[in-house]
């Protein structure tokens, strides 16, 4: 056989005849291969040793190579009495393999040994991990029927409660009830009433000295109007067109709210913009009825005031507005000026990015949410459209986008009408807007001062709103789905006044603050581009803009 076939590296030949004796590190468990030379060894299948008979013979003949032999040493040699073999390499033949073949067979079943340890090791682990996940799993499973079943019992346990309070309630109402009748029936007899002590039973006991004082003709007509943003007049012609609509009647345990105070806790609430806390200690009403008496009084209101008090002026009163615009600009069909300011409100729960107000918490270092408020005013400053509840995140332009204003155009209903608006709108067929350039001409200068003369009447009729109302003033605590409503009952109210000819206290009047950006889109249309361009010529060439020329 062949060197080269041998499952081991070959060993270099040497001319030596003695090496060192070369002793494995590992210790082996198993038993030396038979021997001829050895008699009595532990008998070992051959079947451990498939590559020793291959071995038999090697070194044999003229080729050289590798010799195997073995020295038994005697105790006459070393004197220890131990026999201790050796293993040599060098030429020639004959000697056996035996303790080569020990190694190698030792060290074949100590790397099968390691293979299988790892494979036992690799099946225990992946088994106690499937073990543990399933554990976990029907862990969770347990946990999760357990709550289940606890919350169904708080659940009963809670329909038990309100079932039982409920009869308590029950049997308290039929109490009473008998109660004040048989107390009715003796006061009737012996001509004395008992009934609003047993009454005073399920009503808190609240001072209403205030409003007893408030609503007392002797009270001053100028502190009337310091309470309410109106006078006295203007507040009982409010209450007799809202009566209809908000009087309840007495019941067997309670009287009725009157109009008279409903409408004062509404307006009052307004007017002041207090917590509902202290309208409560003011009227002697608790807070969950007052906010209730709130959403009433202005849906009362919107439905029945709105109609008479904030409506499109007819032609007849179109006319009226267009002369008085014109003499005070002169620029003839203007029909309205146009402003659009910010509510702050409390930060929404849902798309809560649309209502963020960048320019608002830019300026005041906090972060701020708002609806915008877009009206249209007549040369007096009452309002003649308006559309509120859309987000502060807006633009004036978005908003006109979507109100119904933009609509009502749309249809040709605005046709020889101005509706005169900052530069934060676009101008349109119908929408009048100064000159947003630099280095103006004359007749655009003029021009944009009787512009902004006309949109001061909107300005100032929003700053009159806010100074009436201080609720609008501050973050409201209304909802905002209820928002719209309130508003739009502030923007009523102001119509009220303004055409009774209320007037608003010095001390009340507030600044308008809010900023405009110029319109993405400033010019919509070409032919109201060159009737600007007409009417600015006009103003200035005709001396109808107060600059005269020598």
């Amino acid at each position: 056989m062949e060197i080269s076939s041998f499952p081991f590296p070959v060993i270099p030949t040497t001319t030596t005849s003695e090496f060192d004796l070369i002793q494995s590190p590992f210790p082996f468990p198993f038993p030396p291969p038979p021997s001829s030379s050895s008699s009595g060894a532990f008998p070992v299948s051959q079947s451990f040793y498939p590559a020793l008979e291959d071995m038999e013979g090697l070194g044999e003949g003229d080729g050289g190579g590798i010799r195997f032999s073995r020295r038994m040493m005697t105790g006459d040699d070393d004197g220890d009495g131990e026999d201790r073999k050796r293993v040599y390499f060098g030429e020639g033949g004959g000697g056996g393999g035996s303790e080569l073949k020990e190694i190698l067979t030792s060290l074949a079943f100590l790397e099968e040994e390691e293979r299988q340890d790892r494979e036992e090791y690799v099946l225990d682990f992946d088994r106690e991990r499937s073990e543990m996940e399933a554990n976990r799993r029907r862990g969770m499973l347990e946990m999760g029927s357990y709550r289940e079943a606890l919350d169904g019992h708080y659940e009963a346990v809670s329909e038990m409660e309100e079932a039982k309070v409920k009869r308590v309630r029950r049997s308290a109402g039929a109490a009473a009830a008998a109660a004040v009748v048989v107390a009715e029936d003796s006061a009737g007899s012996s001509g004395t009433t008992t009934g609003t002590a047993a009454r005073r039973l399920w009503v808190k006991d609240r001072s209403k000295d205030w409003w007893e004082r408030l609503s007392s003709p002797d009270y001053p007509e100028e502190e009337f109007k310091r309470e309410l943003r109106m006078s006295r007049a203007t507040f009982e012609m409010i209450c007799e067109e809202l009566d209809s609509s908000i009087t309840k009647k007495n019941t067997m345990l309670r009287d009725a709210i009157p109009v008279r105070q409903r409408v004062a806790v509404c307006i009052w609430r307004l007017a002041t913009g207090e917590p509902l806390r202290l309208v409560s200690k003011r009227f002697g009403l608790g807070i969950s009825t007052c906010h209730k008496l709130v959403l009433e009084v202005c849906s009362a209101i919107k439905n029945v005031l709105m109609p008479k008090f904030l409506q499109w002026p007819e032609e007849g009163r179109m006319a009226e507005i267009k002369g008085q615009f014109e003499s005070v600009s002169g620029i003839k069909n203007i029909g309205g000026a146009m402003y659009t300011t910010h509510v702050l409100i409390i930060a929404p729960k849902i798309r809560v990015a649309e209502y963020y107000n960048k320019r608002h918490t830019e300026r005041n270092q906090k972060t701020s949410y708002s609806i915008t408020v877009q009206g249209v005013v007549d040369e007096r400053g009452v309002f003649t459209d308006i559309c509120i509840g859309w987000p502060g995140s807006m633009s004036d332009e978005n908003v006109l986008e979507k109100s119904a204003l933009f609509q009502r155009a749309g249809r040709g209903l605005l046709q020889d009408v101005w509706i005169v608006g900052g530069a934060g709108y676009p101008l349109m067929d119908w929408i009048l807007v100064p000159y947003t350039q630099r280095n103006l001409t004359w007749s655009q200068h003029a021009f944009n001062e009787k512009v902004n003369a006309v949109r001061g009447v909107a300005r100032e009729a929003f700053a009159r709103l806010k100074g009436r109302w201080a609720c609008l003033q501050k973050r409201t605590e209304v909802k905002l789905q209820d928002l719209p409503v309130v508003l739009g009952a502030c923007c009523i109210l102001h119509n009220i006044c303004e055409m009774r000819g209320e007037t608003v206290e010095p001390g009340t009047r507030f600044d308008i603050f809010d900023d405009e950006l110029v319109a993405e889109n400033g010019v919509r249309s070409a032919a109201a581009m060159q009737e600007r361009d007409r009417i600015a010529h006009n103003l200035l060439h005709y001396g109808l803009a107060g600059t005269s020329f020598l």
